[in-house]
């Protein structure tokens, strides 16, 4: 009889790993113990070399569903005998003395409520009946209350609930399905719901009482602030047009579309059309909000103008946690769901900043007293409707933070800092990659606050110091100067990696063509990212081949007046992309008053600021078709322009070719380097001036920009295409895309990770260990793209 460990690592904490070796090694009568470590899960055992493997393979087998096996390894140790089979916790975890510098194990992601324990939850003859805090192993929160390796009870939120001797039983008990559940608790012992007025004073702490004037307060039209896994929400009815909008008034938020929390998913189906695909992501363990189209139906139990003004899909979730599944299953009907904060600051998590803030957005505060460690707003995904294209808008809850897609071949722990809009950072550990969720946009301080508070914990997680810091060039970006910061106090130099090289670094990696044997197109379209030339760009198209990236075409530059206006105001989009033409536009014109017009000496005087941005354009087209002159949230004209060009495509299908449009804006000819911005915007200028239909117009545009990937593909000789940047959210272009060149190309599109700035902390991560070779050093300081040549213009 020989002694033997196994050891496994991945996603194999907190997902029941532990209760699954232990019933499988009693089944099998072996002799040993399993246990948590920093590294993963180690199995000791006694048995013969058969019996090992056998062990060993059904083990592999047999895993949890939530897991994820990265690496597993069985071999000899030093002979020990033991005496049946235990799990094992370490109370002074002295055997993880020898390994506190090998940190590996991956963070299980936060779980929604499973199917059974919505079943107990509601069935009034089980003990946990109601019980707002149900969970077992196989759901309830993980990520947002992990306080340190491994995971344990004691290492969690849950370490200040001791379970009483009812769960103490069941937490012991093999055969019960919360056998070693950390976070196992009931009524009797576990977190306690309270609801309050005011900061001052709690108006009952009884969980029965709390969900009663829940009800009835949302029924009679108030608004209320309801703790959620990763932060705090605020509900409304969703069919209470008032409330929706004192809602809107007290959050600074006019039109940005809110989410809706359905109670079930019948109801979805009644009043949205939903695919299997879009049922399953509803009900997956993810639990994601998924943008849908509405039915008729809606309009009869949501305000729809309300919850998404000019918006053709809404953000439908379901409960994910078993105190939303009480809320909903008691009201009934959907109610409006956000995150708790003004408009631009992060979700608030923490239960002080709730009672100092919140009372000035909601009428009451409904929390409880386990701590939220880690915040997280909820993963949203849209699914595009012709191809099914899953397109994942913002990741997060559910999602982060592993990301089992990619390992890096260095050991080095290394630290990306991402950029500004759609913040996150990635950390590498001993060749594990974790993406952090979405952080949101790092203009505020309180967004910094959070920003660094959360990568602070995972350092303090790992036990790990960053060895090399990667940032964005833009020095004015938060994640530049706190990179800076960082490598200071590591005794290292920061590296900075041009924006747009991290989009396609990004996406090259995530669909494993970081060595293809031919070269790759990046399409890379987004708002904004200074570029190497010191210009802001955003419609770029690089080649990569033989790790060198070139940036090969890219649209006109056009002036970038007026600052951060330019990206809220798709007027003044409109005027710098037309060029002359857009000076001489009474139409242009109109839309300023005689004191804004200074707008046109700025472009007059020679801007010494360019930009060869496509989100831009998306936003100067919107503008010229009179949908969206000033945005109250980024991406507000590209969604408007977005549902004209999906109606227009619902009716009349794509139309490839020329002769369905009169012409693509882009014509046949000599198509290198530059791209040219100010005709494009003059022939959608003269087909506004002809009378043509806006949902041409805007059909038109979509077509000429996809007819435009395939010219610079045949001028560049390549197979393979790579898309990313925000312009790549919008699914009704990434459907036309597959519908005109999935059958001549290969596409490739972001698969776990959202195309927007979300991917730049990752991208950031793989540019600098493969050591890619930018542009600039590829041509050593040359320009590669000559001005004299350009693709011609329809005008």
């Amino acid at each position: 009889m020989n002694t033997y460990q196994i050891h496994i690592n991945g996603i194999v904490q907190g997902v029941g790993f532990r209760p699954t070796v232990y019933r499988l090694a009693t089944e099998m009568r072996l002799d040993g113990y399993v246990k948590n470590g920093s590294d993963g899960v180690h199995i000791f055992f006694n048995a013969s070399e058969e019996r090992a493997n056998l062990f060993f393979k059904r083990i592999e087998q047999s895993a949890p569903s939530q897991s994820r096996i990265l690496s597993s390894r069985l071999y000899n140790v030093e002979d020990t005998l033991f005496s049946g089979f235990s799990i094992v916790v370490e109370d002074d975890h002295s055997g993880e003395k020898a390994h506190r510098h090998e940190k590996k194990v991956l963070i299980s992601p936060d779980t929604a409520i499973c199917a059974l324990c919505r079943i107990e939850l509601h069935d009034r003859n089980n003990r946990r009946y109601r019980y707002p805090f149900i969970t077992c192993t196989q759901c309830g929160p993980r990520y947002s209350i992990i306080d340190s390796l491994p995971y344990e009870r004691r290492s969690t939120s849950m370490k200040h609930f001791s379970m009483c001797k009812s769960c103490d039983d069941e937490y012991k008990d093999v055969s019960d399905r919360r056998f070693f559940s950390q976070t196992n608790s009931c009524d009797e012992c576990g977190v306690e719901l309270c609801i309050r007025e005011n900061a001052d004073s709690i108006l009952t702490g009884d969980s029965g009482e709390v969900l009663s004037q829940v009800n009835d307060l949302l029924k009679r039209g108030k608004i209320l602030a309801i703790k959620g896994i990763g932060g705090y929400l605020l509900l409304c009815d969703a069919m209470d047009a008032s409330a929706i909008r004192s809602l809107r008034s007290r959050k600074h938020r006019p039109s940005k579309p809110f989410a809706v929390l359905y109670p079930d998913e019948r109801s979805i189906r009644n009043d949205f059309e939903c695919s299997e695909q879009e049922k399953a992501l509803l009900e997956s363990r993810e639990a994601p909000i998924v943008l849908l189209r509405p039915k008729r139906d809606a309009w009869h139990n949501i305000v729809i103008e309300d919850v998404a003004p000019g918006l053709n899909r809404l953000g439908i979730m379901l409960p994910y946690s078993p105190l939303l599944e009480l809320i909903t299953s008691d009201f009934g009907k959907p109610l409006v769901a956000t995150s708790a904060n003004s408009s631009g600051s992060p979700i608030i998590y923490k239960d002080e900043e709730a009672l100092a803030y919140l009372f000035g957005i909601a009428d009451y505060v409904v929390s409880y007293n386990r701590e939220i460690v880690i915040p997280q707003d909820d993963s949203v995904i849209e699914v595009s409707k012709f191809f099914n294209r899953k397109i994942i808008l913002r990741r997060s809850r559910g999602h982060a933070p592993s990301f089992l897609r990619h390992r890096l071949r260095s050991k080095t722990c290394m630290l990306s800092t991402g950029a500004v809009l759609k913040s996150s950072f990635a950390l590498s550990v001993n060749g594990n990659v974790f993406i952090s969720q979405f952080l949101g946009s790092s203009e505020s301080y309180e967004a910094w606050q959070m920003y660094k508070d959360t990568l602070c914990h995972w350092l303090k997680l790992y036990g790990v110091k960053p060895e090399k810091v990667v940032s964005d060039l833009h020095p004015d970006y938060f994640s530049h100067r706190y990179a800076v910061e960082l490598a200071s106090e590591s005794g290292t130099d920061p590296e900075f990696i041009q924006h747009h090289e991290a989009h396609f670094a990004a996406v090259l990696a995530e669909n494993d063509l970081l060595h293809a044997s031919e070269p790759v197109l990046g399409v890379i379209w987004d708002g904004t990212g200074l570029g190497s030339d010191e210009n802001i760009w955003g419609g770029e198209f690089f080649k990569y081949e033989n790790n060198t990236m070139i940036r090969c075409h890219h649209f006109d530059y056009f002036p970038a007046i007026a600052g951060d206006k330019l990206a809220m105001e798709p007027r003044i989009a409109a005027l710098c992309a037309a060029g002359n033409a857009g000076l001489q536009s009474d139409k242009l014109k109109r839309k300023f008053t005689e004191t804004e017009w200074y707008y046109y000496q700025l472009l007059s005087n020679n801007a010494n600021l360019f930009s060869s941005s496509a989100g831009r354009l998306f936003d100067a087209v919107a503008s010229l078709l009179d949908l969206c002159d000033k945005q109250s949230y980024e991406g507000e004209a590209a969604r408007y322009l977005q549902v004209l060009v999906e109606e227009y495509a619902t009716e009349h299908g794509f139309g490839m070719d020329d002769s369905y449009f009169d012409d693509s804006l882009f014509k046949e000819g000599s198509h290198h380097f530059r791209i040219p911005t100010a005709s494009l915007i003059q022939g959608i200028m003269l087909d506004i001036k002809s009378g043509k239909a806006r949902e041409y117009i805007a059909a038109k545009f979509y077509y000429s920009m996809v007819c435009l990937i395939d010219r610079v593909a045949r001028n560049m000789q390549v197979e393979k295409i790579c898309f990313s940047g925000g312009v790549f959210q919008n699914a009704v272009l990434v459907d036309w895309i597959e519908k005109e060149h999935g059958d001549r190309y290969d596409l490739y599109f972001h698969q776990d990770l959202s195309p927007n700035d979300e991917n730049i902390s990752f991208g950031q991560m793989i540019h600098c260990e493969n050591r890619i070779v930018p542009a600039l050093e590829a041509g050593k300081g040359k320009k590669l793209y000559p001005q004299e040549k350009t693709i011609k213009s329809c005008v």
